[in-house]
């Protein structure tokens, strides 16, 4: 078995995941792992030109990002797993930092660094809280200010957090194996919310830690993936619904969830009439 495996789902963003591939460190006891999601640019046979040591799995229909990346964890051999965007670029010491970090503490499920925007700013999918319909009120009224999560609120220093991004989530697999991997009734966003809510269930902690980083090149799969801004505002505004019916609406009287639901609708329709 090996330490670590390294899953990089790819769709069409061949540069990019060429670019991510170069700057990972290479390690004996590590292995990566592309699952190429039915490209249709040369990803494919890019990655197996410059990068034979990495083991390709090519499906022959895009899976999403649940199921594409469950299918790599259940070809790797590692005792940890290291979900990373392929439109990220990783410096020198962060995987061994975060894993580090983990192999530390006993009851850490997952962890993640700082997830930086290419002009040095924060990208807060690396440091969320659950959307319980106190953080959505604040979000979409305007009063994000008053929120934990904002930027000046956010310490740094190692801490627990509630969510990490999948663009870079380093875990434990007996805590992924616990906790059923990802969900696959989520196509394209909302799935890794929905593990670290399950890793939290069965006692599992999830960090972050802000010392080391990557730069995350955001939205060039998702692009690639999602054709149309349409397509974006539907799935955006389903996985809010999938979450909140699967979690969060049997704690919350009929008005709440009423709410919660007439609030997600209306903004899909607001997302529909933007594209």
């Amino acid at each position: 078995m090996k330490k670590l495996s390294i899953i990089i789902l790819s769709y069409n963003v061949r540069q990019l995941l060429i670019n991510c591939l170069k700057s990972l460190p290479g390690h004996p006891d590590w292995e990566v792992i592309v699952v190429d999601n039915a490209s249709s640019d040369d990803s494919v046979a890019q990655v197996k030109k410059h990068f034979p040591q990495v083991k390709v799995i090519v499906n022959k229909s895009n899976l999403g990002f649940a199921a594409g990346n469950n299918l790599g964890i259940h070809h790797a051999r590692g005792r940890y797993v290291l979900t990373l965007n392929p439109d990220t670029l990783v410096p020198k010491n962060t995987i061994e930092t975060v894993l580090q970090y983990i192999e530390q503490h006993s009851r850490v499920g997952a962890a993640t660094c700082r997830v930086e925007l290419p002009d040095g700013s924060l990208d807060y999918s690396c440091h969320r809280g659950f959307p319980t319909p106190w953080s959505a009120l604040l979000h979409f009224t305007g009063f994000r200010r008053l929120s934990p999560y904002t930027a000046s609120r956010i310490p740094n220093t190692v801490h627990e957090i509630d969510a990490l991004t999948g663009a870079f989530a380093l875990m434990r697999r007996a805590a992924g194996s616990e906790a059923g991997w990802f969900d696959e009734d989520y196509f394209w966003n909302g799935e890794d919310l929905d593990l670290c809510y399950r890793l939290k269930e069965h006692g599992w902690k999830i960090m972050y830690i802000p010392s080391v980083k990557i730069t995350h090149f955001k939205g060039s799969s998702a692009k690639a993936t999602l054709a149309s801004r349409q397509k974006w505002a539907l799935d955006s505004t389903a996985v809010m619904k999938i979450f909140y019916t699967k979690h969060l609406a049997s704690k919350y009287p009929f008005f709440v969830n009423w709410f919660v639901y007439a609030g997600i609708w209306l903004l899909e329709k607001f997302r529909l009439v933007k594209t």
